[in-house]
């Protein structure tokens, strides 16, 4: 019994390295765009199991991913946040709708749907007003309440799109948060990310804020002084995760895998490369992904310097005037020189990733999946000993 025990805290602690709340997930092919299958859904999810058990898509109409979605998660404990697409043609949205409420005729909602998304950065691109979004969300938590569905509804916007008409609307707040379009430099992208989150949080009063997608890119150009790698995709990738952890935010990773299908369109050639796990479905880290036993956060759970500002002013005045801030400018970075030397360490087992050693088989059992990680890692071995110690005395 004793051993049984040591071995259940042993995989509890390894498992909760490589965990994500959710994933940002696209069921389309990832070579060629092609529509999905109910079986290449199922050979996705079960890559993705061993790391999560919740995704976001992005539209339930386009390509009908929505149904092979839901039915590869059939008898699963898998959840999804359906997503309904928004442009300028409103004709795209209400085709979303009309399939979304087909769909919650066919599978059982109730059990596998966690949130209706309504639109992704449709203000940011100048699409619809917040407006218009906000009457959308409306309508469909009237639409699917006359089915008798309680479920969250919400959109996903940058920061700064929020206005009070659209929080409003929402159910919970759903935000994103890239620092790395904003040319922010790695030494500094996970306190500008947490800027964000204070400054909606103030915004929100009672309602929760969810991080809806946040990420790093390993390839690319530079954007401004935000310099794409492996090794600052993992250290935002664990200085994010462990501080979300820490100040207990919910959040979406941006993204599952690698997508060679997208099309390069913006300022910087990265589209492709925002990925935990590369085109070959193999991930681009060893385990553990990351480790929090040390983490450090670059101020304090809850501090914000948009707390001493008045609560009309903007979330982008107040984080650009926190930002000019040369002391706590220093206090961050001496925080995350810390967090850096923690990414070196689990740098030197992921450094032959980029040749293609992470070769693990997508078929593997979770006992399989476990021989291939990691175990020396100190919160692991703190975990076993702890609990070894409780039950021997």
């Amino acid at each position: 019994m004793k051993l049984a025990l040591t071995f259940a805290a042993l995989v509890s602690a390894v498992s909760a390295a490589n965990e994500f709340h959710a994933m940002a997930y696209n069921p389309k092919q990832l070579k060629t765009g092609d529509c999905p299958t109910v079986d290449s859904v199922r050979g996705d999810l079960q890559v993705l199991s061993k790391y999560t058990n919740e995704v976001r898509i992005y539209s339930v109409q386009d390509c009908n991913q929505g149904e092979p979605v839901l039915r590869a998660m059939e008898n699963t404990d898998w959840k999804v946040q359906l997503g309904l697409w928004i442009n300028k043609d409103d004709k795209v949205y209400e085709a979303d709708k009309k399939e979304l409420l087909r769909l919650a005729g066919v599978f059982d909602f109730k059990k596998q749907v966690s949130s209706v998304i309504v639109g992704n950065e449709a203000i940011y691109r100048e699409e619809q007003t917040s407006a218009q979004v906000a009457a959308k969300v409306r309508d469909v938590k009237q639409a699917l309440a006359k089915l008798g569905l309680n479920i969250p509804v919400t959109t996903s916007e940058t920061w700064p799109s929020y206005d009070k008409q659209l929080i409003d609307a929402v159910d919970y707040v759903n935000m994103h948060a890239f620092p790395f379009w904003e040319g922010t430099h790695i030494d500094d992208a996970q306190s500008k990310a947490f800027e964000h989150i204070y400054d909606l949080q103030k915004l929100a009063g009672s309602k929760k804020v969810v991080v809806g997608e946040t990420g790093w890119p390993d390839s690319g150009a530079n954007y401004d002084a935000a310099e794409p790698s492996l090794k600052n995709e993992q250290r935002y990738l664990q200085e994010f995760i462990c501080r979300a952890q820490l100040e207990k935010i919910d959040y979406v990773w941006f993204s599952a895998f690698d997508e060679a299908w997208k099309p390069v369109s913006n300022a910087s050639d990265v589209e492709t490369h925002w990925g935990v796990f590369k085109g070959d479905k193999t991930p681009k880290f060893k385990s553990p992904m990351y480790d929090c036993s040390k983490f450090v956060p670059s101020s304090k759970p809850g501090e914000s310097g948009s707390d001493d500002k008045d609560d009309d002013k903007s979330s982008d005045k107040s984080s650009d005037k926190e930002s000019d801030d040369e002391s706590s400018k220093s206090s961050d970075k001496s925080s995350d020189k810390d967090n850096s030397s923690e990414i070196d360490e689990l740098d030197e087992d992921n450094s032959d990733s980029d040749s293609g050693s992470n070769d693990e088989d997508e078929d593997n059992s979770s006992s399989g999946a476990l021989s291939h990680m990691n175990i020396n890692m100190v919160s692991v071995a703190a975990s076993v000993v702890a609990l070894t110690a409780a039950v021997l005395f």
